[in-house]
């Protein structure tokens, strides 16, 4: 089993942790599953059900635990992701969105229920060094959208 970084994110689903995994790998060049702990006999799930799968995205490790339908992913939580293209957000967007939930301001659900962020990747930027007029017109321009338009917030944000 690899090592796991000091904090490493869990997301909890019900019975489709490892088909959620294999399919965040396959929207990332950079990704893969790390490794998979399976029940035994006798547990929670049937025998050979994925327990954990340990997967990497872009050097960030996080696991996919078959929890059972205790607790559910709700948008308290989401992974943001920067891109610098229309096409990767594009991309993402689709995949995601698809048999998932489109979000205002560049969030969406994936059929998993875990929540994205599918964003320019500037915007951390402009939140923490942007002037207040390139932070509230990116902010406004950012409401008015569901999939995020990466030239409508460049021009928001005049640059």
């Amino acid at each position: 089993m690899p090592m796991f970084q000091k904090i490493t994110p869990y997301f909890w689903f019900d019975d489709n942790a490892e088909e959620a995994a294999n399919f965040y790998v396959s929207l990332f060049d950079d990704a893969r599953i790390t490794s998979v702990s399976r029940y035994g006999k006798g547990a929670p799930l049937p025998e050979g059900t994925a327990l954990v799968v340990g997967f990497e995205l872009f050097g960030q490790q996080f696991a996919a635990l078959n929890g059972g339908p205790t607790f559910k992913l709700s948008e308290a939580a989401s992974l943001f992701v920067g891109c610098d293209t229309q096409a990767e957000i594009d991309r993402l967007w689709s995949a995601l969105s698809e048999d998932g939930t489109a979000q205002p301001c560049g969030w969406v659900k994936d059929r998993f229920g875990l929540s994205w962020q599918i964003n320019w990747s500037g915007v951390p930027d402009v939140m923490a060094r942007g002037t207040a007029a390139q932070q509230a017109g990116m902010m406004s321009a950012m409401m008015q959208m569901q999939k995020v338009d990466l030239a409508a917030l460049e021009r928001a944000v005049k640059i």
